[in-house]
């Protein structure tokens, strides 16, 4: 339905002072922190693991040399969404509008409303990692305690025992971030890189990472976490997180959090010969996951 003068009836009178309501700040392009950005010519994207090989054995002397195999495992999968939203005003509320270009409003209240979709989307990786209803490529959560490997073996991201964001907390998942194996398990080399926390949890943050002794502590020992420099890129707030105590690390590990751009956003303006009416339109395509389960640590909070 079309945006017609009865909807803007104070903007049709002279004496209005003001038109408030679309000019706030935003928190947008949080997923940047989080998410590395790769775009898509497809309906959708596949990425497989292939496992390299075990740890070499001895050879007696004189014994056949022994084979091994490498060979491709599980599938991520990223199925790229439509995302659109239109409006419509109508020929009259344009003509008689006293105060303001009504498209030129709208439009931007367009972008924002695109804008924050695309937030809530890709903060809903990190929001439903902990849930068994929003599977990897390995069948499991994104945070978990039972990723499997070939040989039967699992391997976890995330607490036996979910904690609050502490010092001792983050230094148990520094330690297991550390301690990660291939799906042949083999020692790699994985860091942390960023500590992602809803508002809740920003101050904690900052005396966590940023003071120079230890927090919390009468100690005059150094603040270890900053000392070895531990989260070389800090630590990012993103304000679609929906649970207060849960916080997250992102690694090095390559093919982690991803998004794919299938198509950019783009916006549209059209008018309609027979009502006059003029119509806007904003689209874009683009997918949120994940491939490599190391990308990640995390905890739900105590």
């Amino acid at each position: 339905m079309a945006l017609n003068r009865a909807q803007i009836l104070k903007e049709l009178e002279p004496g209005l002072n003001a038109i408030f309501g679309m000019e706030y700040d935003r928190y947008e392009r949080e997923h940047e922190y989080l998410f590395t950005t790769e775009n898509s010519r497809r309906a959708f994207e596949e990425e497989v693991l292939f496992t390299g090989f075990g740890a070499a054995p001895s050879k007696p002397e004189g014994a056949a040399v022994t084979y091994d195999e490498a060979r491709e495992s599980w599938v991520s999968r990223y199925n790229h969404e439509t995302i659109a939203l239109a409006f419509s005003i109508t020929e009259e509320s344009i003509e008689d509008n006293l105060y303001d270009t009504l498209g030129s409003r709208l439009s931007k209240a367009l972008a924002r409303s695109m804008a924050h979709t695309k937030q809530v989307k890709g903060a809903n990786i990190l929001n439903n990692a902990f849930s068994g209803s929003f599977l990897g490529g390995d069948q499991v959560a994104l945070l978990a305690t039972n990723h499997p490997m070939i040989d039967g073996a699992e391997q976890s991201n995330k607490p036996a025992t979910d904690a609050d964001l502490s010092e001792a907390a983050l230094e148990d998942a520094l330690i297991a971030i550390s301690e990660f194996l291939d799906d042949r398990g083999i020692n790699i080399a994985v860091q942390a890189r960023k500590l992602c926390v809803p508002p809740e949890l920003v101050f904690v943050a900052e005396r966590l990472l940023m003071t120079p002794g230890r927090p919390g502590t009468a100690n005059n020992d150094v603040n270890a976490i900053k000392q070895m420099g531990m989260f070389p890129d800090g630590f990012s707030v993103n304000h679609r997180l929906t649970d207060p105590d849960a916080w997250f690390i992102t690694t090095d590990a390559p093919n982690g959090l991803k998004h794919f751009e299938r198509s950019s956003l783009t916006t549209k303006m059209e008018g309609d010969f027979e009502t006059g009416n003029v119509r806007y339109k904003a689209r874009e395509r683009y997918s949120f996951g994940w491939s490599e389960w190391r990308g990640l640590y995390g905890s739900s909070g105590a």
